[in-house]
């Protein structure tokens, strides 16, 4: 690929920030050639994956669990903030491998789209530990406090605080022609392009990184202490699912959040220089490719780790999709099915501090 075809290609390495337009270009040319190879096949990976999975999830949630909880409530709305991260993936993956064709209204919503499935993923998954941690740790009030009505409208307000996260980064996001082709990418007030950055870039890392953490090391700090008090093992297994989310977040975004941040800072940790520059973006491109195999992995830990889900996927593929295909195979059939269907329902006991899946 020639210099003239991949400039384009180095404004959409990250939708969080942008990188430095006045840097050399040699600095930049490693980086804009990783790009155009490698984001666009890892887009299209994404899609496949994340939306089968998180589209089973949210089928799941819907036909069989049919949202009688709270934690029903949150598991449904963090896959379809995994779902609005992926379904714009492939407007991404033709702007990598090409240039910006859809307009500068476009440009601003799907970036918004991108930011506000950052920001609802990591607040949902808090609201999640929140649940278990009222759950286990105040049982008396969570009888009164986790219901179904309260898991809406707390879901209501948690939406419309991610979007107000999300609308400065989509504000700045504008298309300009840069050389011969149209990108679309962050363009700061003139003379502030640093400052808006490094602001943007903490406000990420506080809401996305510390303030989650804080939470959750305090709400599992008092769940393992009634746990340890009450070897039960309904709670054991109630925790088990929300606290492999949790993990499984913190490992695959931290990276990412942690080298943008040093990324925006670069000259507080004398790394402001050429070849740290262009490490540090090729860094990004990896922790953010990282970060993005997160939407999938979801319906993965559900299919791991939750036992119920497990079975009602074994039933929608046995009962709906082998019934639609062969009607007439009586294998399919029958009582065997029936019973399989009625031992996944839970008990009221077992619903009362489930994790949903």
């Amino acid at each position: 690929m020639n210099a003239s075809t991949s400039e384009p290609e180095s404004e959409i390495l990250t939708t969080m920030y942008n990188y430095d337009q006045d840097a050399p270009a040699p600095c930049k040319n490693n980086v804009k050639q990783f790009a155009s190879q490698f984001l666009p096949p890892l887009y299209s990976l994404v899609l496949i994956f994340g939306l089968v999975g998180n589209a089973l999830v949210v089928l799941i949630l819907i036909k069989y669990k049919r949202l009688k909880s709270m934690t029903d409530i949150y598991l449904l709305n963090l896959a379809i903030s995994d779902l609005l991260f992926i379904l714009s993936l492939p407007f991404w993956a033709y702007y990598a491998a090409r240039e910006w064709d859809f307009g500068d209204a476009m440009c601003k919503i799907l970036s918004g789209a991108y930011y506000a499935g950052f920001y609802s993923g990591i607040f949902f998954i808090i609201l999640l530990t929140i649940d278990r941690y009222l759950a286990i740790v105040h049982a008396v009030f969570a009888l009164k406090a986790r219901r179904r009505t309260y898991g809406i409208l707390t879901s209501v307000v948690i939406w419309g605080v991610a979007i107000l996260a999300s609308l400065p980064g989509s504000m700045f996001h504008t298309v300009q022609k840069e050389t011969s082709y149209w990108t679309c990418s962050p363009h700061y007030p003139l003379g502030q392009e640093r400052k808006w950055k490094q602001i943007l870039i903490l406000k990420m890392n506080i809401l996305g990184l510390v303030i989650p953490m804080v939470i959750m090391i305090f709400c599992y700090i008092e769940i393992i202490k009634i746990l340890l008090r009450c070897r039960n093992e309904r709670k054991h297994k109630a925790v088990r699912l929300i606290f492999i989310l949790m993990i499984v977040y913190f490992i695959f975004w931290a990276p990412y959040n942690v080298i943008v941040l040093m990324y925006a800072f670069q000259e507080s940790f004398s790394m402001n220089n050429c070849e740290s520059s262009s490490q540090m973006e090729l860094g990004i491109q990896v922790t953010e490719a990282i970060a993005m195999f997160h939407c999938c992995m979801n319906p993965v830990i559900y299919a791991f780790a939750g036992e119920n889900f497990r079975k009602y996927l074994y039933n929608f593929f046995q009962k709906d999709i082998a019934n639609y295909l062969c009607k007439h195979c009586p294998a399919l059939h029958g009582n065997k099915l029936k019973q399989v269907t009625s031992a996944y329902t839970p008990s009221a006991a077992d619903r009362d501090i489930s994790t949903g899946l």
